[in-house]
């Protein structure tokens, strides 16, 4: 009976411990989510965020609060994601530029993507668009080239921020395209195009979804994509690679994180609602139809993608010789 009663305390012992790890996973979530987005209202990401944290909170019986923390090319909420309580109740939208880039740009990033973020993930991406003004003298890609090998001075390209798929990808066009660049960093994105439309800059790489109605309302010409093949949304622009330029094809991407050590119940149950809400019929519509490429991958994936860009844009990020402080 000794022995019996040992057993049995032993046994409860571990069934008290254990219970907290598993009863949050099992009930979660029982209050709304926070989907944390490094953007302003009405731009790219936030169309994202909002257009999915609807169907995410309808799947998971909770209303989805978007939390805009706009500054430093999403760094700020990243940031903010990376330091909170690992339970699944914040959700980072991150994407290339504060996830991937960061790290190689920065000398004193104040979080470590690799180290304190976690994969739920990859929801959709969105390739780039080579604008100018409308009043460029630039017809197509070939003149424009053809003008900055000839400038006498660095042809000035807007930047949404220092350490932006749009900052590297000016860099990476100008070493394709035999010319020096003189990157304009905005710390909003309206104050950039803003800009480019007044013609106080030249050019700019600007994401599919921001680019196509600005090139349809006549501010401003499109002379080539980084996509694989034409934007159905662009039908007369060509891509980079049908102009020789294969090599310039960055997209932007985006996924969700967690904070890491988050429980893998409660990533799976994320997982399971995010990959069901961007493949919902209506928002994979909307989604499109605002020019991004719909996705929906398995955490697994989605960290091999994370490794696989941040490799890459470290390499590129060192041939610039870019490093901030």
């Amino acid at each position: 009976m000794s022995l019996r009663r040992v057993l049995l305390s032993s046994l409860l012992s571990c069934l008290v411990v254990g219970a907290p790890s598993i009863a949050p996973a099992q009930s979660f979530p029982d209050r709304p989510p926070k989907l944390v987005v490094g953007f302003p209202p009405g731009t790219g990401p936030d169309v994202v965020a909002r257009t999915v944290g609807q169907r995410l909170g309808e799947l998971l019986r909770q209303s989805v609060v978007i939390d805009n923390r706009a500054g430093a090319g999403g760094q700020i909420a990243a940031q903010a994601v990376a330091k909170s309580p690992a339970d699944g109740y914040t959700v980072l939208l991150g994407e290339v530029g504060s996830i991937a880039i960061a790290p190689a740009a920065y000398a004193r990033l104040p979080y470590d993507p690799a180290r304190e973020l976690v994969a739920v993930s990859e929801v959709v991406r969105s390739d780039f668009v080579l604008v100018v003004p409308a009043g460029s003298p630039a017809k197509d890609l070939a003149a424009f080239l053809d003008a900055a090998r000839a400038a006498k001075d660095r042809v000035n390209f807007a930047t949404f921020g220092a350490g932006t798929p749009g900052h590297f990808g000016a860099e990476v066009l100008a070493e394709q395209g035999r010319f020096k660049v003189e990157p304009v960093h905005y710390r909003v994105t309206g104050d950039a195009i803003t800009a480019l439309v007044a013609g106080d800059v030249q050019a700019a790489f600007v994401s599919t979804a921001l680019a196509v109605p600005q090139v349809r309302g006549g501010k401003l010409r499109a002379l080539a994509t980084t996509a694989a093949a034409r934007l159905p949304q662009l039908p007369d622009v060509p891509t980079f690679a049908e102009a020789g330029l294969p090599k310039v094809d960055f997209s932007a991407w985006f996924a969700l994180f967690v904070p890491a050590g988050t429980p893998a119940p409660v990533l799976e149950a994320l997982n399971r609602a995010a990959v069901a809400a961007v493949q919902t019929p209506e928002v994979k519509q909307k989604l499109q139809e605002a020019g991004f490429a719909v996705l929906g991958s398995s955490p697994a994936e989605a960290e091999r993608m994370v490794r696989a860009e941040t490799a890459r844009w470290a390499g590129i990020v060192k041939a610039t010789g870019f490093k901030a402080d």
